[in-house]
């Protein structure tokens, strides 16, 4: 199993130290890795702390530009956005995919959501309540959050679904195969079980494997992922960077 690429990386756009390195060291370490491709994907733009700014959008692509140019590392131009609303709404707007190559989608906390009822019922609901015994309600709310979100907006990637914010897993990753978005497989954290993935991957759903990583060093490290998909014997052709390259662009076409 060879990794072509890598689309969930952070640089020093992701704020305040979050994302450690510069978009030209994320491509160096890219291309010493083997790697084909990457995406730059810091923080969206409502994330009150570690958001990158609009206007560093023209300065992030310039730079994108370059490394390209000095690595010969294809270098795609994302934002891993926020969920910010119970009516699906995310951190972006129309005016934003001007700059996009991908969008991602995840749950985060500290994040300027759209209203005092979104921001206690979604963020702090969240980050207080249990990740593994949460309510009937804040399930269905934040399933139905997720769900709103995959017919609103044309999303790539889910990132680290269930992270901070439990869903009905199965209901959000049908309609992501509906909708061709991929669900992400983190280097870092999977909050899937084994049969949810094998239900999954029965299913048809198509997968995709990041590092999530917030340093260069850690760009194209998923070893996590990698030895799940070894460990439950998922089917690669359903991976859609091991051993060959994805495609984005078509859905914004």
């Amino acid at each position: 199993m060879i990794l072509y690429g890598d689309y969930h990386t952070h640089t020093k756009y992701s704020r305040h130290g979050h994302g450690k390195g510069t978009i030209l060291e994320n491509a160096s370490v890219a291309l010493n890795k083997g790697l084909k491709q990457i995406a730059i994907t810091d923080h969206g733009f409502n994330h009150l702390y570690y958001g990158v700014r609009r206007r560093d959008m023209p300065e992030v692509k310039d730079e994108i530009l370059n490394a390209r140019e000095v690595t010969g590392v294809d270098i795609l131009l994302g934002v891993e956005s926020n969920l910010i609303s119970q009516k699906g709404d995310i951190d972006i707007k129309e005016s934003d995919f001007e700059y996009l190559d991908i969008l991602l989608m995840g749950n985060h906390t500290l994040v300027k959501m759209c209203s005092f009822d979104d921001t206690m019922k979604m963020m702090v609901a969240n980050t207080f309540g249990s990740p593994y015994a949460p309510s009937k309600e804040r399930l269905s709310r934040n399933t139905t959050a997720f769900l709103r979100a995959l017919d609103k907006y044309p999303i790539d990637i889910i990132t680290h679904l269930n992270y901070g914010c439990p869903t009905d897993t199965l209901a959000v990753a049908r309609l992501a195969k509906e909708k061709g978005t991929l669900i992400e497989l983190n280097g870092k954290r999977i909050n899937f079980t084994d049969r949810e993935l094998e239900i999954m991957a029965e299913e048809g759903v198509k997968f995709i494997v990041d590092s999530d990583a917030h340093s260069p060093a850690r760009v194209g490290e998923c070893n996590n992922a990698m030895n799940i998909i070894f460990r439950l014997g998922l089917p690669i052709s359903q991976v859609v960077n091991i051993d060959k390259l994805p495609k984005f662009s078509a859905k914004r076409g």
